[in-house]
C-alpha cells in the first residue's frame, strides 16, 4: 500500500462526500498540513469512536449470501490513514531538510513536462514509455 495523500483518500470519499462519516473524516484530512502528528492521530480516533458502528454495517448479497462491509471504501481510506500516520509527518519531523508538506512542486514542474512529452508520443508501447521515462528523468538536471 503506498503513502496516502489527499488524492488518494479523495478517491475512496470523493470530492464532495455525502455521508457525514465521509465529511467528517475529508475536515480531519484538510487539517493535515496544518495540524500536529498527534492532534491528526486523536481526531482520527475519535473519528472511528463516533463512526465506528456505521463503518461496521454489513451488506447481504442474496444472491451469494455474501457479507460484506457497506462503506468498504470509507473503511479504506481510514485504514490507509492509520497505517502511514507516522509517514504522513516525516517533512515536520525533519524540519531541516526542507521537505515540501506537499508534492505540488512535482506536478507543476518535472512531471508536467514529462506527461506532455508522452502524450506527444502516443504510439509507444509501454516497454518503450518506460525507457522514455528512466532516459528523461536521468537527463532531466543535466544541461545540454
Amino acid at each position: 500500500m503506498s503513502l496516502p495523500s489527499k488524492k488518494i483518500i479523495q478517491k475512496y470519499i470523493t470530492k464532495n462526500p455525502k455521508l457525514e462519516a465521509s465529511k467528517d473524516l475529508q475536515k480531519i484530512i484538510y487539517l493535515l498540513t496544518t495540524t500536529t502528528e498527534k492532534r491528526f492521530e486523536t481526531k482520527l480516533q475519535n473519528w472511528h469512536i463516533k463512526h465506528e458502528n456505521f463503518l461496521n454495517e454489513m451488506t447481504i448479497n442474496y444472491d451469494t449470501g455474501e457479507a460484506k462491509y457497506t462503506h468498504y471504501k470509507l473503511r479504506a481510506a481510514y485504514a490507509s490513514l492509520t497505517s502511514h500516520v507516522d509517514q504522513l509527518f516525516t517533512y515536520k519531523n525533519y524540519q531541516n531538510s526542507s521537505i515540501p508538506n506537499t508534492t505540488n512542486n512535482l506536478d507543476g514542474g518535472l512531471f508536467a513536462d514529462l506527461k506532455i512529452r508522452i502524450k506527444v508520443h502516443r504510439g509507444l508501447s509501454k516497454k518503450f514509455k518506460k525507457k522514455f521515462v528512466d532516459y528523461y528523468l536521468l537527463n532531466s538536471g543535466k544541461k545540454h
